[in-house]
């Protein structure tokens, strides 16, 4: 068995509700499907889980995303658990999430997760401004996802994540600043904060196609994000990636595993897989992916074979998404070539213009790159 770093995501694709602005792959209203959905996918972790773990040793991390895993039935969510137990022994170090929405768990919720050795939390709070989160389609109120925080360190979790959004529609500068400070009295470990991008086949596209999203400005919009970029760091949270502040040792490690290359395992509907330089995307469609699970198939669709210059591409996107960026030895061990030989041009105008900074090993984003990052990845660009 040769050890290798590696990641484990599994994707719960039930909501209660969809959010306006969600094109994440999931459903609302198959509450029915759920207990067969989570024998297919209890099925699955065990089959192709054992497999990679013969091969590879123990994952690093655990993540169960969606959707929103904790609207799960709690038995559901132990036998996945339990599956994942038994299948990736429980490791010291290993970091385990679990995404939870604040109106969907309680106090013997915790305690399933807890007992199912997850030691991380992060949790979809968006706004601590009820208005904002009944425009957006959350389903839970200020209070609730304040609660739930409060909750979970009772239960025992000590690192905890909270996703915040800017740019919502009719949100203000005085409206982010509230619930800016609002997530810093309680304290997380970690923050991520998005801007608000309107995706197809969402209700907000279809909002905005009818002029009926009244969003902020563009100049508003970077207001909000100038504010958040010096408040956080501030108040002791490193930026670790262009939407990602931590505590000193709380960044997420599942994460920076995409960022940084690293391969992972995807289980369940939608879920994609980045292994031995091949990637595959599961079955979607959650009757299709339950009738093959059931059936014995493995549903799974590969992707196309990325060029050289694909990969090349994405390698230095990924890895400009983060603090560190990219690695001159990484990017030589991987393709066989320097980085200069291939981006000299690139880095040398982006440097020019200060969005890129150039310092031995590494090639990062500046304060200023990390706002206008699309022009940096397009300058990457080779295909």
């Amino acid at each position: 068995m040769v050890k290798k770093r590696w990641g484990v995501y599994v994707h719960i694709p039930f909501c209660r509700k969809k959010c306006f602005y969600c094109d994440f792959p999931s459903y609302a209203g198959r509450e029915g499907d759920r207990e067969e959905y989570t024998r297919a996918l209890c099925r699955e972790i065990r089959s192709q889980g054992s497999s990679y773990r013969l091969r590879w040793g123990d994952p690093a991390t655990i993540y169960i995303g969606g959707g929103t895993p904790t609207s799960l039935p709690p038995q559901c969510m132990k036998d996945i658990l339990d599956a994942l137990s038994e299948t990736f022994p429980p490791a010291k170090g290993r970091e385990f999430t679990v995404e939870c929405n604040p109106g969907t768990v309680d106090e013997a919720y915790f305690q399933i997760l807890r007992e199912g050795a997850v030691n991380r939390l992060s949790f979809g709070v968006q706004s601590f401004d009820d208005r904002l989160l009944q425009a957006i389609g959350r389903i839970h109120t200020a209070g609730e996802a304040a609660a739930a925080v409060r909750m979970a360190r009772k239960a025992g979790f000590d690192n905890l994540s909270l996703d915040l959004m800017y740019g919502l529609p009719g949100q203000t500068m005085a409206d982010l600043e509230r619930s800016v400070q609002q997530a810093l009295e309680l304290a997380p470990q970690h923050l991520s904060i998005y801007g608000l991008q309107v995706e197809e086949h969402t209700v907000f596209w279809d909002r905005r196609e009818r002029g009926e999203l009244n969003l902020p400005d563009d100049e508003e919009a970077e207001r909000m994000y100038d504010y958040m970029t010096s408040v956080l760091p501030a108040h002791g949270y490193a930026r670790y990636e262009i939407s990602n502040f931590a505590r000193p040792g709380f960044a997420s490690r599942h994460n920076l595993a995409y960022w940084q290359d690293v391969p992972y395992l995807g289980l369940g509907a939608a879920a994609h897989s980045y292994l031995d330089g091949r990637r595959w995307e599961s079955e979607a469609d959650l009757s299709r992916y339950m009738d093959q699970a059931k059936r014995g198939i493995r549903p799974i669709h590969p992707e196309e074979e990325m060029t050289d210059a694909v990969a090349m591409e994405e390698f230095c996107f990924l890895a400009l998404r983060t603090a560190a960026g990219i690695s001159r030895r990484r990017f030589a061990e991987k393709f066989g070539q320097e980085l200069d030989r291939v981006y000299e041009g690139a880095i040398r105008e982006m440097v020019r213009k200060g969005l890129l900074a150039d310092k031995g090993d590494s090639v990062y984003l500046t304060e200023l790159g990390m706002k206008f990052g699309n022009l940096v990845f397009e300058a990457f660009l080779l295909t």
